[in-house]
């Protein structure tokens, strides 16, 4: 795990070893263990790296690297199947100085050009250089769990980071989008639903999931091109769940081993729900016997209602674990708030990720570098209750419709964190016509805007017509939505935040559940085997009952790592920090002179619309 930044140019001036340093040394807190720079001979190419070490420690695996005399890399993440590959390519003649898969990605590479990205199980985000064709090729993994940004003026240069701070190290003028600022004060948009490779800030791009980039530096023009999807439409209806189950056993306990691959300590998150709970289960079954003890790090809440410290103590009470707790605190956040959004870089969705920040530092204060960690398993496996309503659509001419329905009423009737799943004025506006979703959201701003207004006018009157469209459409079946959320607008934000808090620290977070064999699997099988007589993970909970225990395979309810929000954002640090927030916001013509007036009441991390989380993370906006 790593950071990587660099510059491309047909002016060789441009490009200096001062430069890269400035924009590696900005990131040196995702690679505290080594650094390097380099400049191809022609001097088109400039490129950096930060290491975090973790597999083959000696300064063999450091980089930038070479291969045959042509190929340069800097690499991010990990290849988890890169044993496999590395086998494979010795039969072929390929050699290799070094025991990691940095090495195995450059020889793959040679081999098969672009078509390597379909071979690789692992989290990633690399820049190839090729000397021979003075070429360039960039890519990002299928779901986005490493980052990659860049800008580019056609013709002229190409520069790219691990974080946007890597390009303003470099020299790009940092400048707010305030297309995409309206939207996030209007409406809470973190991201463009219609274009992720958008961002808070101008000439920065996102290069979106499973999508690669060919550079021609002769002429410095670029390609931009998807190379993952997901057929989700093909459903195999004759599996049986007898075979569903031992194929979805045999996947993840791939996908667990082959995330265990370190040459440094492994532990994992615990929150207390399904997925951290099975992996953290099936990480202790799988050590049984090696008198390795594995560390689980958690966030606890005492006092609050949806603490879930006791689920935790199931788990550690059932494993042989070493467990770390830390607790969060509203101190805590307002001390760290700024820092947190320096890593960040782009607002975030509420004070669940400042308790996640802790976690990874826990980590760190106990010498585990890398951690496994359940993501992944909610996008792929329907654990959000507001799946239910895109699977009863989908089965509604279904014989077995109405006895779903009795049985999920049943289940969930009194269930006291989440109950039954009702439609939202939003679900109905995208009943009647997907169309209307924009034009609804236009309308409304402007009533807001009218009768209470909270935006500065001519911040409004220039913006109003810049509202964005949705992803959200009227799905008509739970696959159809799942898929929206695991390749669409969903799961990347989570992505984001787990790699920048991980990083921050100098941590490594693995995610099973992302295993693209996995979740392919997952997606090909029928809907009732994820969500089933009301519950959600149906299959999931059937697989692994009796791995982990039977009070978490079980569990109705759903909390989401979720500290107690409404109570730190009342307290009267927190009120006055949101004061300055908006003072500023109104400096700067962003926000209406008489929101200074209006007391704007707090809300928990989970709720939607939450005006004073806005107000902070604007502000925050500013200053970082």
């Amino acid at each position: 795990m790593c950071g990587i930044a660099g510059l491309l140019s047909r002016n060789a001036t441009e490009i200096s070893i001062d430069r890269l340093k400035k924009m590696t040394d900005i990131i040196s807190h995702r690679g505290p263990d080594g650094e390097g720079q380099w400049i191809s001979a022609n001097g088109n190419a400039g490129l950096g790296h930060r290491r975090l070490s973790i597999i083959d420690l000696s300064h063999e695996a450091d980089q930038p690297m070479h291969y045959l005399n042509r190929y340069s890399i800097v690499f991010n993440g990990e290849i988890y199947n890169y044993i496999e590959i590395r086998e494979t390519l010795l039969k072929q003649g390929y050699q290799f100085k070094t025991q990691g898969d940095t090495e195995v990605l450059m020889a793959l590479y040679d081999r098969d050009k672009e078509n390597c990205l379909q071979l690789l199980d692992g989290m990633f985000s690399f820049v190839i250089y090729d000397s021979k064709e003075n070429t360039a090729f960039c890519a990002r993994d299928r779901f986005g769990e490493k980052p990659f940004f860049y800008s580019y003026e056609k013709g002229k240069h190409f520069m790219f980071g691990s974080e946007m701070k890597c390009l303003w190290a470099g020299g790009l003028k940092k400048e707010i989008n305030n297309r995409m600022l309206f939207n996030y004060l209007s409406l809470g948009y973190i991201e463009n639903p219609q274009d992720l490779s958008e961002t808070f800030y101008h000439n920065c791009t996102r290069l979106p999931h499973g999508h690669f980039i060919t550079i021609d530096i002769n002429n410095l023009e670029i390609r931009v091109q998807q190379y993952y999807d997901i057929e989700w439409k093909k459903i195999n209806h004759s599996i049986s769940i007898e075979q569903a189950k031992e194929q979805f056993h045999d996947l993840f306990y791939t996908s667990i081993k082959r995330r265990l691959r370190s040459d440094v300590t492994v532990g994992s998150s615990l929150s207390g729900g399904l997925d951290s709970s099975l992996v953290v289960c099936v990480i202790d079954e799988l050590k049984k016997g090696t008198h390795q003890k594995q560390n689980t790090f958690s966030a606890v809440f005492p006092g609050f209602k949806k603490d879930e410290r006791k689920f935790m103590d199931i788990v550690i009470g059932r494993t042989n674990v070493n467990p770390h707790f830390v607790t969060p605190s509203n101190e805590g956040l307002i001390d760290d708030i700024e820092k947190l959004s320096w890593h960040q870089e782009e607002p975030y969705g509420s004070a669940s990720i400042y308790a996640q920040y802790c976690v990874m530092k826990l980590a760190k204060e106990n010498n585990t570098t890398v951690l496994l960690d359940g993501q992944g398993a909610d996008e792929i496996l329907a654990g959000y209750h507001s799946f239910y309503l895109p699977f009863f659509k989908g089965i509604k001419n279904e014989s077995y419709y109405k006895n779903q329905l009795t049985k999920y009423n049943a289940l969930h009737s009194a269930n006291p964190i989440n109950g039954i799943t009702r439609k939202s004025l939003g679900d109905i506006v995208r009943g009647i016509s997907p169309a209307l979703v924009k034009p609804a959201k236009r309308l409304r701003n402007f009533y807001n805007e009218s009768t209470s207004p909270f935006l500065n006018k001519d911040f409004y009157q220039h913006y109003k017509t810049s509202i964005y469209g949705s992803y959200e459409t009227q799905f008509e079946s739970l696959n159809e939505s799942l898929y929206s959320c695991t390749l669409k607008s969903g799961i990347q934000q989570l992505l984001r935040y787990a790699d920048r808090n991980s990083m921050a620290h100098s941590r490594e977070v693995r995610l099973p559940f992302l295993s693209h064999e996995l979740v392919e699997f997952l997606f090909s099988l029928p809907e009732q085997y994820k969500i089933n007589e009301g519950w959600t993970k149906w299959i999931m909970r059937e697989t692994f009952q009796d791995v982990m225990p039977r009070e978490i395979a079980w569990r109705i309810d759903k909390i989401g790592y979720e500290p107690p929000q409404k109570a730190w954002m009342e307290s009267k640090e927190m009120l006055e920090k949101i004061e300055n927030q908006k003072n500023l916001l109104v400096n700067h013509n962003y926000i209406s002179k008489k929101a200074l007036d209006k007391t704007y009441s707090s809300a928990d991390a989970m709720v939607a619309n939450n005006r004073n989380w806005t107000l902070l993370m604007a502000g925050n906006l500013l200053h970082t």
